[in-house]
């Protein structure tokens, strides 16, 4: 169900999924599902199979990442509120689940609202760590892909869950996506069912347990089959966390002990800590230098961060399997990294130009495809009357295969240099046609 409203007088609105068997015969396990982009009913349905299969009431209230963040929080609460209003939800099976930026928000809704117990955060860790606290403990269920920036990140969060006694579990997959497959999403919400009984919220299934046991020990096998020890070494530390409530863990332990003896277990291990430490340090240089950079407008480095992206794509193309998972992640922090950093200087009332300048110079080399910067850039140096930079970087536009000329005309204070008859050379040399006629002089 779509648009449904939260109150008469608030025009706020959200999506609500009702698993077939629904009745109000009995209480219900309820998900929220969070995206800030406000592709709330595309979230929700990535999770309706899921929910299906286990049982869970879904609602997504309609959120935006234009307002502050206090504001989405509100109108998730609004959502929530509006949902135990109409619907037997069980009171302590109430959990937040999000994407990207949404994750972000999910795993801070458990935070802020003390109705919500758990969170899955789907390729982010917990947004800030300083704001857990031991009194209030919940459930936190992390997905993160080997080649996603943040996956060294949510290992250290999982540490840092651990200390303080929070429940939690990490699940890793191997697809390059967003979204992992649909059976992740599935064994989220067992996680959560599968320690609601171990905490005797609810009845406990045996065969549920043991069904969900056997598919988990079918997957450790699957692991060592492939040759994916790291993998199936850090999933049997998972499922001790998961079944101690409900299994003798004496057979888990056996094969724990097998896996971490084997010597090319422990030949891997050795390969990713010292890959993680170069890339932790490699991560430290990223971080002083684009600080540096943009403070001091120093377009001298450019050439630096060109040499730093043609190390990564060798890591990328390389035969070494962990400095290819290296590289993507690599890739992906230092584009995290420059469009932080242009949120930043676009967001201070006295916009740095020269700063901005600087950063859409950068991500032309950290992301060359992306044709949003190239014409950032030419619009900015345009408007400083700069059509030297504004005509380069037109012309690698071009050359990289950028064809859109509505949105090449349509260019905010690019009129002077429209009229330019470099500028239609240009654009009639790779595009074939130019809406201002070439006068030579």
């Amino acid at each position: 169900m779509e648009g449904l409203t939260l109150h008469d007088s608030i025009p706020d609105t959200f999506s609500l999924y009702l698993p077939t068997t629904f009745s109000t015969n009995k209480e219900w396990p309820l998900l929220l599902i969070v995206d800030l982009k406000g592709r709330e009913k595309q979230a929700l349905s990535m999770f309706v199979q899921s929910a299906e299969k286990e049982g869970y009431v879904l609602a997504a209230p309609q959120l935006s990442d234009t307002v502050a963040l206090s504001k989405s929080m509100v109108k998730t609460r609004r959502a929530l509120e509006r949902v135990l209003s109409m619907l037997p939800i069980h009171n302590s099976r109430i959990y937040a689940a999000g994407a990207g930026s949404g994750s972000r928000f999910a795993n801070l809704v458990p935070i802020f609202m003390k109705e919500v117990k758990g969170a899955v955060s789907i390729g982010a860790s917990v947004a800030n760590t300083d704001l857990l606290s031991v009194k209030r403990p919940f459930h936190f269920i992390g997905m993160v892909n080997e080649n996603n920036y943040n996956y060294t990140e949510m290992l250290t969060t999982e540490k840092i869950l651990d200390r303080y006694r929070f429940p939690n579990q990490v699940l890793i997959y191997s697809m390059n996506k967003e979204w992992p497959d649909g059976k992740y999403l599935k064994k989220a919400m067992q996680l959560f069912t599968l320690a609601a009984m171990g905490r005797k919220l609810i009845p406990k299934d045996s065969l549920y347990v043991e069904k969900a046991f056997k598919e988990d020990v079918s997957k450790i096998n699957q692991f060592r089959n492939s040759g994916k020890l790291i993998l199936a070494e850090q999933y049997l530390g998972e499922m001790m966390s998961i079944y101690g409530a409900h299994k003798n863990l004496d057979s888990l332990r056996l094969v724990q002990r097998e896996v971490r003896r084997d010597k090319l277990f422990r030949s891997m291990r050795r390969a990713e800590n010292a890959t993680l430490l170069k890339e932790s340090l490699l991560k430290e240089d990223y971080l002083y230098y684009i600080e540096e950079d943009v403070m001091t407008h120093n377009f001298n480095n450019l050439g630096w961060w060109n040499y730093q992206m043609t190390e990564i794509n060798k890591f990328i193309k390389g035969v070494n399997a962990h400095e290819k998972k290296m590289g993507n992640r690599l890739l992906g922090y230092v584009n995290a990294l420059v469009e932080d950093n242009i949120d930043i200087v676009r967001s201070e009332e006295l916009i740095d130009e020269d700063a901005l300048a600087f950063l859409y110079m950068l991500k032309t080399i950290v992301e060359p495809q992306n044709f949003d910067f190239y014409l950032e850039l030419i619009s900015l140096s345009a408007k400083n009357e700069d059509f030297g930079t504004a005509l380069f970087y037109l012309e690698e536009a071009l050359e990289k295969g950028f064809e859109d000329k509505d949105k090449l005309y349509g260019l905010e204070n690019t009129a002077l240099l429209r009229i330019n008859p470099d500028f239609n050379k240009l654009v009639f040399k790779h595009l074939k046609d130019a809406r201002y006629e070439i006068i030579e002089e």
